[in-house]
C-alpha cells in the first residue's frame, strides 16, 4: 500500500525514534512489526492506508508515562500533535486516537471501529519463541529484583493469563494467521516441561 511520503517521513523522524527510550520488547522492531501488519490488514479491508500507518506509528508512545495507562497516554499523544493536521481531518485524528487507546489486550472492551481491530490484531504477533523471548526481556527489564526460579514463575503466570485457553488475548479477526499461531502457544503453555525448556534456552540471552 502506497503512504504518504511527507507522512511516513514524518513518522520515521520524529514518532519511530521515541521507541529506542523504551523496554527491549517494545523498541523499533517491535512498532515496525505492527505497522507492517497494520498496512497488510488495511489492505485486505479496504481501510485507509495512512491511518492505519499512523495509528501504528504512535500505538505505543504512551509508554513515555509507564505501561498502565500508556494507550490512553498514546491516544492523547495522538490528538495532541497538530502537526497530523496537516493530512488528516478532526473526524480522522478521534477515530486514530481511539484506535490506539483501543489497541491493548487487557483494555476488556471490543475496539470501536474497524482501525482499533487492525492495530490490536498486528500488535498481537503470535509468534511462541518471540512471545517468550519478549516475557522474559520485560520481566528482566522491569523486575530486576527476581532471581531465575522468579523470573520464570513471572513469564509462567503472564503467559497463563494472557494467552492461555482461559486468558484475556481476544483477536478480532478470526481466519488471520494469529488464530493458528496462538493455538500453537497454547500447546506449549499446556505443556511445562517444553516451556521450562523454551526458558532455559532463552533466559540466558537476555541477560
Amino acid at each position: 500500500m502506497t503512504i504518504n511520503k511527507e507522512l511516513q517521513e514524518y513518522v520515521e523522524q520524529h514518532i519511530i525514534p521515541r521507541y529506542d527510550g523504551f523496554d527491549k520488547a517494545h523498541q523499533r522492531d517491535h512498532v515496525q512489526m505492527v505497522i507492517h501488519q497494520s498496512l497488510e490488514l488495511a489492505e485486505k479491508l479496504g481501510a485507509d492506508a495512512d491511518m492505519a500507518y499512523a495509528i501504528a506509528a504512535y500505538h505505543d508512545t504512551g509508554l513515555c508515562e509507564g505501561r498502565e495507562h500508556h494507550h490512553e497516554v498514546s491516544a492523547r499523544i495522538i490528538r495532541a500533535d497538530q502537526t497530523l493536521r496537516q493530512w488528516f481531518t478532526e473526524e480522522q485524528i478521534n477515530i486514530m486516537a481511539d484506535a490506539a487507546e483501543d489497541h491493548r489486550a487487557s483494555s476488556g472492551h471490543e475496539p470501536r471501529t474497524i482501525y482499533g481491530r487492525i492495530v490490536a490484531e498486528a500488535d498481537r504477533f503470535i509468534e511462541a519463541d518471540t512471545i517468550i523471548r519478549r516475557t522474559i526481556q520485560y520481566g528482566i527489564d522491569h523486575y530486576p529484583e527476581l532471581d531465575r526460579e522468579g523470573h520464570y514463575r513471572r513469564m509462567l503466570s503472564h503467559l497463563r493469563e494472557k494467552y492461555g485457553r482461559n486468558g484475556y488475548l481476544h483477536l478480532w479477526f478470526e481466519d488471520s494467521p494469529n488464530a493458528q499461531r496462538l493455538r500453537q502457544l497454547q500447546d506449549i503453555i499446556d505443556d511445562e516441561a517444553t516451556l521450562c525448556q523454551l526458558f532455559n534456552q532463552y533466559f540466558p540471552k537476555q541477560i
